[in-house]
């Protein structure tokens, strides 16, 4: 756990699981008590964030993890990046590209994902003069 390689396979495993809808892949991935904060500020836990899968309602014809940087705190990592996709969520477009922070705890000799939050990319922060 000590060499960054396994938190770069991490999301390399993480990306392929969520590209291919792989619920035993995500299963083992997420934490028990992994939350998502969505993109328009919608809540998820595990088992909801699997079950867009498992029924079918999330379907994802690509799906990229980008610009990553991952900061390490002892038994934990903050990786923040940008998550493309072009998808379909329950027969609607779900096209995007988000900012994507992660948090990634390691569990024995493994890293898991413990939280995420998606943001639109492109958004206003809001400070700008309209």
């Amino acid at each position: 756990m000590d060499d960054d390689r396994d938190l770069t396979d991490f999301a390399r495993r993480w990306a392929e699981a969520e590209r291919r809808g792989d619920i035993a892949a995500l299963e083992a991935l997420l934490t028990d008590d992994f939350t998502a904060v969505g993109p328009q500020g919608f809540v998820l836990d595990k088992k909801q964030w699997i079950d867009r899968y498992a029924s079918g309602a999330l379907i994802h014809d690509s799906f990229t993890w980008e610009e990553v940087t991952v900061r390490r705190h002892g038994r934990a990592a903050v990786a923040v990046g940008v998550q493309g996709q072009q998808s379909i969520y329950d027969g609607r477009d779900a096209d995007g590209h988000f900012r994507v922070t992660q948090m990634i705890v390691a569990d024995g000799a493994q890293w898991r994902l413990a939280a995420v939050h998606l943001s639109p990319t492109g958004c206003r922060s809001g400070l700008e003069d309209d």
